[in-house]
């Protein structure tokens, strides 16, 4: 028996709380330092671009609109890559770019993957007549090139920032909707699904809970390849005139309203198609890197 005055129980064996041997801040950065040099770079890329969208009025020299010289003037100190059609900055344009159409690009990939990844993972889940419908409907609006669609569609109901995301958006989404609806046949097949049926759960709960945990690589994967073909058709259409509308700089109109330069010899209506470029394999190499991470692949060494 214990005497009184050693009543209190002993805290000698009782074992300290585990600590947790590191933080996510250091594994994330043990991941980074294993990573090729191809990914390294791309990170690198993209950090860039994200720094100078955020920071454009403070990095540009001048005005997004603003004229500060004359027509096509050549390249100088106080205009480094000179001027356009209208006589305004192309470094400060080039940098408000940045913002405007990575920025809207950003916003459309966001859209389409709700959009699209929702419906998918439900026409999967409930399937029946509800797979039937997403799926037919999906069928006919990718039968109508994609490009030529949101042209029609821009001239029908204008070129505003709104009408370019949202139309952009619902096309690209019939993309990622047949993604979604793929890996996620695969999941709800699995018997954890069948369990949570049976217990009772709603849909919400599967879907949140079992399916979107485990489609979770491929649809990360693909929104980086979507965001580079959702980059490159708002460029695309900013060129031919239906996308961004001046005044605001977009780097697809840079191109067209700078090209009568390449009969000179001059190369600045390259630079907003190079800045095009760089952004898009740059994001390429993660996308790739992330997709030999999560295939459970070795490293070769």
């Amino acid at each position: 028996m214990n005497e009184p005055g050693n009543s209190a129980p002993s805290t000698d064996s009782v074992p300290p709380p585990p600590r947790p041997s590191s933080s996510a801040l250091a594994v994330a950065g043990r991941e980074l330092w294993r990573a090729p040099f191809s990914a390294k770079v791309g990170l690198l890329i993209i950090a860039t671009y994200i720094f100078v969208a955020l920071f454009a009025p403070v990095i540009a020299p001048y005005g997004e609109s603003e004229i500060v010289g004359p027509q096509f003037d050549v390249w100088s100190e106080d205009h480094p890559l000179g001027t356009d059609h209208l006589g305004r900055d192309m470094l400060s344009r080039l940098i408000y770019g940045a913002r405007n159409t990575v920025g809207i690009a950003l916003l459309t990939t966001l859209f389409a993957f709700l959009l699209g990844g929702t419906c998918g993972i439900l026409a999967a889940t409930l399937g029946g007549w509800m797979d039937q419908l997403l799926s037919r409907t999906v069928d006919v609006l990718m039968a109508i090139p994609a490009l030529i669609f949101a042209m029609l569609l821009l001239t029908i109901f204008g070129t505003s920032i709104i009408n370019l995301i949202l139309i952009i958006g619902v096309l690209d989404a019939t993309r990622v909707f047949r993604i979604a609806r793929a890996v996620s046949l695969n999941v709800v097949v699995m018997d954890f699904i069948e369990s949570a049926r049976l217990r009772g759960e709603g849909l919400a709960w599967i879907t949140m809970r079992e399916v979107l945990p485990n489609i979770m690589p491929p649809l990360v994967a693909e929104f980086g390849l979507r965001f580079c073909f959702v980059f490159l058709t708002i460029s695309a259409l900013s060129f031919l005139g239906l996308g961004i509308q001046p005044p605001t700089a977009d780097w697809g109109s840079m191109v067209r309203d700078t090209s009568t330069l390449i009969t000179y010899g001059d190369i600045t209506p390259l630079l907003p198609a190079a800045a095009i470029a760089i952004l898009t394999i740059g994001v390429n190499f993660v996308v790739d890197w992330f997709l030999h991470k999560t295939s459970g692949l070795k490293d070769e060494h």
